[in-house]
C-alpha cells in the first residue's frame, strides 16, 4: 500500500508541474516538440487573408462566410504560398515561458524534425553552475539529432526579459524561438504585454541567403542591392518582405503600396492606466525603431536590468536585445498603430500591430506617426550613430547615456595589461566575405568543447589576424575572479556594418561608447574613431592611441552607475568599453547576433576559470568525428565461407548484399 501511495504522489506532482509555473513552485516542467510546419495552413486547408481575418482557400464571398480562427495558424505576413517553418509545439512564435526568479526549470526537448539537428539557447541567462545547459551546439553540448530528446535543467535567474532560440547553423530564421520572462516573486502592479519583432522573407531562410551570398545574390535576373542606414552602415539583403510582431504582419505590394489585409497582433488596454511592454528582437539582421502613435514610451529596462526611466518618442532595438517600456493610456478611446520600422534609408520597410483601447471598434487605426519639429523634437533611445540630419528634428540618445536604476558601480579591481583586451568584430579583409574577431574566423569544434576539451584538436596559430587570416575555434582565456575590461571594436578594412555583440554567461557593464567621425551635414560615416591605434589596416592588433589610457584612466568612463547588458551594438568605425568579473566558470560563446554574421565566423569563446567548471550530469552526451584509420576485422560471413571452402572472390558481392554494407 505504501508503494502505491508513493507512486500516486509522484504522478500528481509531475502532473501539477506540467501546468504553468506558479509563484509557490520550486520546480517547473515544460515540454518542447520541434517539428516542421507550414505558414497559412490549418487542418490541411490553405488559407488567405481578407479584412484582418483568414478564410479557407475555396471561400469566394467573405461577407457571408465564417472566418477561420487564427489560433494555431502560423500566419506570418499572410502570403498565401506556404513557407516551411520550424516551430516549437506548433506555435509561431513558440510558447511564452513565464517563471519566477530562483525556480528550477526543466525543459524536455524532443527533436521531431527529419533533417535538422537542434539545440536551445536560453538567451541572457548566465547559467551559473550549469554551463553545459547554455544550449550552444559544439560549444556546450552535442546537437540533439532527429528523433533524440534532451532535458535542460537550470535556475531561473536573474529576473527580466529573456528569450530562447535554436543555436545551431542558420535555422533561427525559420521560427524556433519564443519569449522567456523571469518575474520577481511578488504580485504584478501593472498589466504586461510581450512582443517579439523580426524581419520576414516569405521565400528564404538564412541558409538559402548565405548560399546566395556565396554563389550570387540574384532574383529575377537582377542583382540584389544591399541597403544601409543613414550613417552608411550596411545591411546585407535578407530580402525584406515584411516585419512580424508576435509572428503576425502584412505584406505590402512594393508597386502599389497596398497591403494584403492579413491579421495583426492586437494589444487591448483600458483608458487612464499604465501598461508595461517587454520587447524582444528575434530578428536575423535588421534593427527596428519602435513607436506607438500619440504615446510616449518610457524605457525602464534592457536585457534584464532596470534603468532609470527615460521617456522618448521611440527606441531602437537590435537582434538579440530586449527593452521594456511603459505607456500611459491617457488618449481618447480608439485604435493606434504600433510601428516597427527598420533603420534602412531609401526604402520603406516596417511592421505594424494595434494598440486598442477598450470600447474602440475592431478596425484598423487611422492614427499617424508623430511629426518631429524644431520646437518639439523626437527623442530616440539606443541610436547606433550620434545624430540624425538636422532637418529630421530628431535627437539621439546613445546607450551609454542611460544609467542603471539602482546604484551599481562597475567592478573596480586593478586591471593589468593582460586584463584589457581589444576585440575587433568585422570581416576578414584578406579572404573577403568571412566574419572574424581579430582576424580569426571561428569554426565550430567537432565535439562539445566544454565537456570534451581534450578532443577539440584545433588551435589558432599565434600570428593569426595580423600576419595572416585563420579559421579556428578562437578562444580568450580569463582567470578566475579577475576583472576584465574588453574593448569591442568595429574598425579597419573589415568594418562596414554595425554589429550587435552578444555575450553568453555574463552581463557586462557598459562604461563608454566611442563613435566614428561623421559628416556634420548628412550624418554619414567619414572615418574611424581616433581614440584607437589600429597598428595596421586590419585593426586586429589594436591599442589605445594615447599610451596613457588604460583601465580607469580613460576619459568619459561611467564607473559609478553604468547600465548592464548582454547584447550591445558596436557602431561601424567605433568601439564599446565593457567590464566583467570572470567569476562564472564555463566556456561562453560571444558573437555578433546577426545570424548571417555568426554562422560565417564572427565569434569567439570566453574560456573562464576552466579548472573550476563543474562536471556535467552523468550520461551527458558526447560526439565527435570518425576517421577510418585501421583495417576492419574480416567479415564473419567471409570467414565462415572460407572455412566451408567457398571461394572468397566469387562470394564477396553476395555477402555485401546480405549485410547491406561494404566489405573491405
Amino acid at each position: 500500500m505504501a508503494v502505491v501511495y508513493v507512486l500516486l504522489v509522484v504522478l500528481v506532482t509531475q502532473a501539477s508541474c506540467l501546468e504553468p509555473c506558479r509563484m509557490e513552485d520550486d520546480e517547473c516542467h515544460f515540454h518542447f516538440d520541434l517539428n516542421y510546419n507550414l505558414t497559412m495552413v490549418k487542418d490541411r486547408n490553405a488559407l488567405y487573408p481578407k479584412g484582418g481575418k483568414l478564410y479557407k482557400y475555396d471561400v469566394i464571398n467573405t461577407t457571408s462566410a465564417t472566418p477561420v480562427s487564427i489560433e494555431g495558424v502560423a500566419t506570418a505576413d499572410g502570403w498565401e504560398d506556404s513557407r516551411l517553418v520550424i516551430l516549437v509545439n506548433g506555435l509561431f512564435p513558440g510558447p511564452q515561458m513565464e517563471v519566477y526568479e530562483g525556480q528550477t526549470i526543466n525543459v524536455h526537448v524532443t527533436n521531431s524534425l527529419m533533417s535538422e539537428a537542434v539545440t536551445i539557447h536560453w538567451h541572457g541567462l548566465h547559467q551559473r553552475g550549469t554551463p553545459w545547459m547554455d544550449g550552444v551546439a559544439f560549444i556546450t553540448q552535442c546537437p540533439i539529432l532527429p528523433g533524440q530528446s534532451f532535458t535542460y535543467r537550470f535556475k531561473a535567474r536573474p529576473k527580466g526579459t529573456f528569450w530562447y532560440h535554436t543555436h545551431i547553423g542558420g535555422i533561427r530564421s525559420m521560427g524556433p524561438y519564443g519569449a522567456l520572462i523571469i518575474r520577481e516573486k511578488k504580485r504584478l502592479r501593472e498589466k504586461e504585454f510581450v512582443f517579439t519583432v523580426t524581419e520576414w522573407n516569405h521565400d528564404w531562410d538564412s541558409n538559402l541567403l548565405q548560399t546566395k551570398r556565396t554563389e550570387g545574390m540574384f532574383v529575377d535576373r537582377k542583382k540584389i542591392r544591399w541597403t544601409h542606414s543613414l550613417d552608411g552602415a550596411g545591411y546585407s539583403s535578407f530580402g525584406f518582405h515584411s516585419a512580424l510582431i508576435n509572428g503576425r504582419g502584412r505584406y505590402f505590394d512594393p508597386d502599389t503600396g497596398k497591403d494584403n489585409e492579413a491579421p495583426l497582433e492586437v494589444f487591448t488596454v483600458t483608458q487612464d492606466a499604465s501598461f508595461v511592454f517587454r520587447v524582444v528582437c528575434v530578428g536575423v539582421e535588421l534593427p527596428f525603431r519602435i513607436s506607438i502613435d500619440n504615446h510616449d514610451l518610457t524605457v525602464i529596462a534592457t536585457d534584464g536590468y532596470d534603468l532609470r526611466p527615460f521617456t522618448a518618442e521611440s527606441f531602437i532595438i537590435n537582434p538579440g536585445e530586449r527593452y521594456d517600456f511603459r505607456i500611459h493610456t491617457d488618449k481618447p478611446v480608439g485604435n493606434y498603430w504600433i510601428r516597427a520600422k527598420t533603420l534602412e534609408v531609401g526604402v520603406d520597410h516596417f511592421g505594424l500591430a494595434i494598440l486598442r483601447y477598450e470600447g474602440a471598434p475592431g478596425t484598423d487605426p487611422t492614427s499617424s506617426r508623430r511629426v518631429c519639429t524644431r520646437r518639439n523634437k523626437c527623442v530616440v533611445v539606443n541610436c547606433p550613430f550620434l545624430f540624425y540630419p538636422e532637418e529630421e528634428n530628431t535627437d539621439c540618445v546613445t546607450f551609454d547615456q542611460l544609467r542603471s536604476k539602482d546604484e551599481d558601480p562597475a567592478p573596480s579591481a586593478p586591471i593589468g595589461r593582460k586584463e584589457e583586451q581589444f576585440l575587433n568584430f568585422g570581416f576578414d579583409g584578406v579572404s573577403g566575405w568571412i566574419g572574424s574577431v581579430n582576424g580569426r574566423s571561428f569554426i565550430m569544434p567537432p565535439v562539445s568543447a566544454l565537456t570534451q576539451p581534450d578532443q577539440i584538436g584545433l588551435k589558432c596559430d599565434q600570428d593569426c589576424g595580423v600576419k595572416k587570416s585563420c579559421q579556428c575555434p578562437y578562444s580568450l582565456d580569463l582567470d578566475h575572479g579577475k576583472t576584465y575590461q574588453l574593448i569591442f571594436l568595429n574598425m579597419g578594412d573589415g568594418k562596414g556594418y554595425s554589429h550587435p555583440v552578444h555575450m553568453h554567461g555574463h552581463s557586462f557593464y557598459v562604461l563608454k561608447m566611442g563613435y566614428p567621425r561623421y559628416s556634420a551635414r548628412t550624418g554619414k560615416f567619414i572615418g574611424d574613431n581616433k581614440d584607437i591605434n589600429c597598428r595596421g589596416r586590419s585593426c586586429n592588433d589594436a591599442t589605445w592611441a594615447d599610451l596613457h589610457w588604460h583601465g580607469d584612466n580613460i576619459p568619459g568612463l561611467e564607473l559609478k552607475n553604468p547600465p548592464r547588458k548582454d547584447t550591445i551594438i558596436v557602431p561601424t568605425g567605433g568601439y564599446v568599453i565593457v567590464r566583467i568579473v570572470a567569476d562564472n566558470p564555463g566556456l561562453w560563446f560571444m558573437h555578433c547576433h546577426m545570424e548571417l554574421h555568426s554562422i560565417i565566423g564572427m565569434a569567439l569563446m570566453l574560456n573562464v576559470s576552466f579548472p573550476l567548471v563543474p562536471q556535467p550530469p552523468p550520461g551527458f552526451p558526447t560526439c565527435g568525428s570518425f576517421h577510418y584509420k585501421t583495417p576492419a576485422p574480416k567479415n564473419k560471413y567471409l570467414i565462415d565461407m572460407k572455412n566451408d571452402g567457398v571461394d572468397d572472390k566469387n562470394n564477396k558481392l553476395e555477402a555485401t548484399d546480405r549485410l547491406g554494407k561494404c566489405v573491405y
